[in-house]
């Protein structure tokens, strides 16, 4: 294998190689490193990173940082060059180095070369390495005599390194210190080099001495160095220090106010604005109302839009947290106004109606937080005057199509939507002028504007029947705008509260075979499934099934086909026809069937769709629940209670008995539904990375089920939060069921036929809602791995691993999480609990009664990542000589403290010895034995001669 094999394999390869594979990779890259050609070098160092990434193992990132360490030590400064790239980009696994010694020794050595760009290389990966060395006494001496160097290259390079270690390391920040002030304040330093010296003291945030003294000499450049770099780079820097050490973060933003409100040079008031803006984000609660007045002051003072910009962009910011409350609240002694008279709101309102649109946006994200976040009451002025603002921007950049006026609409569109949600009154007439947009805004502005309708819809039901007619008649007149057909199919399937017609149905159709390409045509039909189209669903995906090039992705279609086709056939039922309803359910159970062979047909190693297969089968086995159900309603005309069935009730005690065998069958049912109850909580438990419409759907099916289970446990679901359509169908549905069914067993005792009846219809008023298949169900917007190391590890995978029963094995479990491209998208990993189980499979000892808690090991431990990686170990006893099975599981510990059973499982057999000195003495005890029964004998058989 070649170096450009090597280079494949690593691009080429996915997560699951085993490891030879990766040594034959290292061995590969070695063979570069050892060329005599200096392209095939540099060639393989940069590969080293791709080697990271795919086998992300202390055993193999040591070895590989062991062979870099030699090419630095032994290459030229290009070859130096390309290992410093590659240690800063692969950060986060040095702390894998194993051998950390020997590493910084190879490396460390390039320190006393006369080569002063050798020696500035080495600077820099020693700072590079700061994380994982930061008190190497050595390194720090080098970093103090290379600032005092006469080469601008290397003293550079010792800044940055000591900025590195001032970051990792207490002592070597409080040794530097002096030092870096005496450099800074002294004579003979050119600007030059004070400007780059002088961010170093942000990291001088160990302690409050340090930080005090840090802020100290800062507070005396800026006044000694007016210049306008000096007090740039002074103020960013004081600023840095005080997010750091947040002791002085007020200090700071009057500070900063300051500047802005006096300092003339629009330069220093840029750099004001942006720090300013910076501790909105990190502290915003120490903002004070006087903080927030002066700003608002600067703002509706200054001439420059520009600068009116950025004051506003702060306080927009600051509108989202608690600091806009703070501002709203009287203080004793101090006189409140009127909130529409307030200075914060007179700018926001000015803002609104700015020529520059980035402004007004801002000036509305500022109303529309000020009307969510403030009390009603005093606000219904401010509430108007917001709609109007937002309708009037709205307007204006609706019939723009540049990037700055898109912009502005989605931000004022998020706010609208924003706040909608906490002013429902507001929303139809906000919906109305929306829809009345679309006719005139231009294609980009309806797509945003589609979006918002949706995202509004699925809040609140306010799109109804009669807005259909408008929202056809503008799809008729989309013309190849990929993107606008499937938002506006979107709205118009929300709009559909019961069903699409055909002639919606028609109308769509028409132009998606006019304009739309496959791909739009499949987001449209996945569209319609999550809404619950399921007829024209089915249509969509059957069109598409012979219009893809891979055997995989047909299979995908036909069962997305025969999923809308099962969910279509309930969609007729009539109440109070269980026949009917039963007739119904087999058809669609058995398109069901059909859809589910095609979507394990579906299915690779590299994307299994475990969610979907488990989302399918638990729909089938709750459709068969719901009929075996009815028929165990049905079964109380066909098989009554028998006369003697009081006698028999008060004979055994139990009242159920007076149902006859209803009673028996419906306990039978109520396991079933506890049953799939439990099942949805797992599925639920094991979808770390569904969004949260998805994991809400998932878990209204085991609070309803567990509140439908007969005639127990009655009660609303105030605890199901419903945010779609589809979930405020069903708890509204099962709201009602539960109501009736409380209303008939206090007016009638079960079981008669009005509570069968009941649950017959309550069965039909389930099956009548359309199911909603989700986003997760589709698509995966956050992906979420873990990768397990067991060691020690078998040489082949089915040799058990020796131990001697007297000793316990050290397991270690290393593992890695990998993450897709959007990590912590929805949520993000806080710890991994690791669950370590062995169970006795077969024994080889003597025969006798074994403990229980001899045969088994349970061990439950917690363990944080650090840089994606986790590493721990367990002491496992194995007293019984045979064969045990040893099980590693993983579970993720979401930043909530919710555990999730994402997995893997990883299994490892062992094989219990007997300890060599017990074997001896064992043996010493049969030979006794047998040696005792044949004296035995012999004294027997002497007697009877």
């Amino acid at each position: 294998m070649s170096l450009s094999t090597a280079r494949s394999f690593l691009s080429e390869a996915g997560y699951g190689e085993q490891e030879l594979d990766a040594n034959s990779a290292l061995m590969e890259l070695d063979k570069g490193l050892r060329s005599c050609k200096l392209g095939e070098q540099c060639e393989a160092v940069v590969l080293f990173p791709k080697l990271f990434q795919k086998y992300p193992f202390p055993i193999l990132i040591n070895s590989a940082f062991l062979k870099l360490a030699d090419i630095f030590r032994l290459g030229n400064n290009f070859l130096r060059l390309c290992v410093l790239k590659v240690t800063q980009q692969s950060e986060k696994h040095l702390e894998k180095i194993l051998n950390v010694d020997e590493f910084v020794k190879r490396v460390f050595s390039v320190i006393h070369s006369n080569d002063p760009v050798a020696r500035a290389i080495t600077l820099r990966m020693l700072g590079s390495l700061a994380s994982i060395i930061p008190e190497r006494k050595n390194a720090h001496h080098s970093i103090r005599q290379s600032l005092d160097s006469h080469d601008n290259v290397e003293v550079e390079a010792a800044i940055f390194a000591a900025a590195s270690f001032s970051s990792q390391s207490k002592d070597f920040a409080a040794g530097i210190c002096n030092k870096i002030s005496t450099m800074i304040q002294g004579l003979d330093t050119p600007v030059e080099l004070k400007l780059k010296l002088i961010p170093m003291l942000q990291h001088m945030h160990h302690d409050a001495a340090l930080a005090s003294s840090s802020r100290e000499l800062l507070q005396e450049l800026v006044t000694s160095y007016p210049s306008t770099p000096m007090v740039i780079v002074t103020l960013h820097t004081f600023t840095q220090l005080a997010t750091s050490s947040l002791i002085d973060i007020p200090k700071q933003i009057d500070l900063l106010l300051q500047y802005l409100k006096e300092d003339p040079r629009k330069a220093v008031k840029r750099l004001s604005i942006q720090d300013l803006k910076l501790l909105a984000k990190k502290a915003p609660h120490m903002w004070t109302r006087k903080n927030i007045q002066t700003l608002c002051e600067c703002a509706l003072r200054t001439p420059y839009s520009s600068l009116k910009l950025g004051m506003v962009s702060v306080l927009s910011t600051l509108s989202e947290t608690i600091a806009i409350k703070q501002y709203f609240i009287l203080t004793p002694g101090e006189p409140l106004p009127a909130p529409h008279l307030t200075d914060l709101v007179k700018l926001a309102q000015e803002c609104c109606y700015h020529s520059n649109l980035a402004v007004a946006a801002h000036g509305i994200t500022v109303l529309a937080n000020i009307a969510i976040s403030c009390p009603e009451k005093d606000f219904v002025q401010l509430e108007q005057d917001t709609v109007t603002g937002m309708e009037s921007l709205l307007l204006l950049c609706s019939q723009d199509d540049s990037t700055s006026a898109q912009a502005t609409l989605k931000t004022a569109l998020a706010s609208l939507v924003r706040m909608l949600r906490g002013r429902t009154h507001l929303s139809q007439a906000c919906v109305e002028f929306l829809l009345a947009q679309l006719h005139y805004a231009c294609d980009p502005a309806r797509i945003a504007i589609c979006h918002a309708l949706a995202a509004i819809a699925t809040q609140l039901p306010v799109l109804g029947e009669s807005m259909l007619g408008d929202l056809v008649a503008l799809y008729r007149s989309v013309d190849k705008q990929q993107e606008l057909l499937v938002s506006l199919a979107t709205v118009v399937f929300v709009a559909s509260q019961s069903s699409l017609s055909g002639e919606v149905t028609a109308v769509i159709r028409q132009q998606l075979e006019a304009a739309a390409n496959g791909w739009t045509v499949y987001r449209i039909a996945r569209q319609a499934s999550r809404m619950g189209c399921h007829e024209f669903s089915s249509e969509l995906y059957q069109s598409l099934r012979t219009r893809v090039a891979s055997e995989h992705f047909y299979f995908w279609l036909n069962s997305l086909m025969e999923f809308s086709r099962a969910e279509h056939c309930l969609s007729g039922l009539a109440d109070g026809d269980g026949s009917a309803t039963l007739a119904a359910i087999t058809e669609a159970l058995e398109a069901y069937q059909k859809g589910f062979a095609s979507l394990t047909a579906a299915s690779t190693p590299l994307s299994p769709l475990a969610f979907q297969c488990e989302f399918v089968k638990l729909r089938m086995d709750m459709l068969q629940a719901l009929a075996q159900l009815i028929c165990t309603c049905n079964s109380l005309k066909t098989s009554p209670p028998p006369a003697i069935a009081t006698t028999v009730a008060l004979s055994s005690g139990n009242e159920l008995q007076r149902c006859g065998r209803i009673s028996l069958q419906m306990k039978l049912s109520m396991d079933e539904f506890r049953s799939l109850a439990g099942r949805y909580a797992d599925l639920y438990q094991s979808s770390f990375d569904a969004d949260s419409a998805t994991l809400r759907n998932v878990e209204l099916y085991p609070a309803t089920l567990r509140d439908k289970m007969v005639f127990q446990d009655f009660g609303t679901l105030g605890s199901v939060q419903a945010e779609s359509k589809y979930e405020r169908k069903m708890v509204a549905v099962f709201n009602l069921v539960l109501e009736e069914v409380d209303s008939l067993s206090r007016k009638h005792p079960p079981v008669s036929y009005l509570h069968t009846g009941c649950l017959c219809d309550a069965v039909i008023a389930l099956l009548k809602v359309p199911l909603s298949f989700q986003r997760y169900f589709f698509q995966k917007l956050q992906s979420t791995s873990i990768k397990l190391a067991l060691s020690p590890s078998p040489r082949t995978p089915n040799e058990p691993i020796p131990v001697q029963n007297s000793q316990q094995l050290a397991l270690k479990v290393e593992g890695v999480v990998q993450h897709g491209s959007t990590p912590g998208l929805f949520r993000k990993i806080q710890s991994l609990c690791l669950n370590v189980s062995s169970t006795l499979q077969s024994k080889s000892g003597p025969d006798f009664k074994v403990p229980l808690d001899s045969k088994t090991n349970e061990i439950v431990q917690r363990v944080e990542p650090h840089n994606d990686y986790f590493s721990t170990q367990f002491l496992l006893n194995f007293s019984i000589v045979g064969s045990h099975g040893v099980t590693v599981e993983a579970s993720v510990v979401d930043d909530s403290g919710i555990e999730w059973k994402t997995g893997p499982r990883s299994t490892v057999a062992v094989k219990s010895l007997e300890d060599p000195y017990s074997q001896q003495l064992r043996h010493q005890l049969q030979l006794q034995q047998q040696g005792g029964a044949q004296a035995v004998q012999r004294n027997t058989s002497t007697r009877f001669q």
